[in-house]
């Protein structure tokens, strides 16, 4: 039954709210450890899809029931992997540039899962996707010509500039397997289990063999590395999957756009983060960029 519109209204403005404090909690876990860097960047990723595994993991029972297909297993398994890569290359980019630049950055995923849509199922792009990528590209030129300026925000903007963009891809390679693991008979929750319990594996080892460690941080660290856990990956992704349900994917994908604006006015209250004039004008004409590329994929579906 279609759920009233004010309802999934509602549900899509929890979710971006709660995507948008990812970047804010990992910057607030880094304080409190007093640490950062890839290690810990990388014990942050490997705690947010391990606790949301095991919470998960009570509807991995019911994968048995289905009784998916190997291939299906296959593709999920895959997506995990890139998830990991996706959370560590992300979480990695916010020891390094502004949260304006590395939030806007790693939501160019939809211009990425149309070219390699392209590569993958022939789904040549239209001129107007192909127009909307040149514009987000144009975008990121100028986020990362900003980034270099020795007033911008971060250790070393160029470095976590490329991270954001690493984590962007490894999104768009997660999306489009978790497609195919779902059209060959897994339902969105077991596909979740499956994916989520694969990334928390592939990443729980990381940490130790770059020297990190998992104890010995403050009460508060954890504290951050459970709200990680809970509000951005299983209230903000539980939330978009469902309204992935009821209203157009693209429709959401554009709604997501707001996650960088929103975490760069949250960075900005807490941390008195003011990126350059560069970066600002490179967000604002990728996000452009994006936002005709994926109406225009939605219109092309439709």
């Amino acid at each position: 039954m279609q759920p009233p519109d004010w309802q999934i209204a509602l549900v899509l403005a929890i979710g971006v709210s709660a995507a948008s404090t990812a970047a804010i909690l990992v910057r607030l876990a880094i304080a409190a450890a007093g640490v950062s860097g890839v290690g810990f960047s990388l014990v942050l990723a490997a705690s947010r899809l391990s606790l949301a595994a095991i919470v998960l993991l009570p509807t991995g029972q019911k994968i048995y029931v289905q009784r998916p297909t190997p291939v299906a297993l296959g593709y999920a398994a895959a997506a995990g992997m890139a998830l990991a890569i996706h959370f560590a290359t992300w979480i990695t980019s916010l020891s390094y540039t502004s949260i304006a630049a590395s939030t806007t950055l790693v939501t160019t995923s939809p211009i990425w899962v149309a070219l390699l849509s392209w590569f993958w199922s022939g789904e040549k792009p239209s001129r107007l996707t192909l127009l909307g990528t040149g514009i987000a590209l144009a975008g990121s030129l100028l986020i990362g010509l900003g980034g270099g300026d020795s007033n911008s925000t971060g250790t070393d903007p160029l470095l976590g500039n490329g991270l954001a963009l690493m984590g962007a891809l490894a999104a768009s390679i997660y999306f489009l397997l978790g497609r195919e693991a779902q059209r060959q008979g897994l339902s969105t929750g077991h596909y979740a289990t499956v994916a989520y319990s694969t990334a928390a594996i592939v990443l729980l080892p990381l940490p130790l063999l770059v020297g990190a460690t998992y104890t010995g941080y403050t009460p508060l660290t954890y504290v951050y590395m459970g709200l990680i856990a809970f509000v951005p990956q299983l209230i903000g992704h539980t939330s978009l999957n469902w309204s992935v349900r009821w209203v157009s994917p693209t429709l959401v994908t554009l709604v997501i756009l707001f996650e960088p604006v929103a975490s760069s006015i949250l960075g900005y209250w807490l941390f008195g983060e003011i990126p350059g004039a560069l970066v600002l004008v490179g967000a604002m004409v990728l996000l452009v960029g994006v936002a005709i590329a994926a109406i225009k994929r939605s219109a092309k579906k439709g």
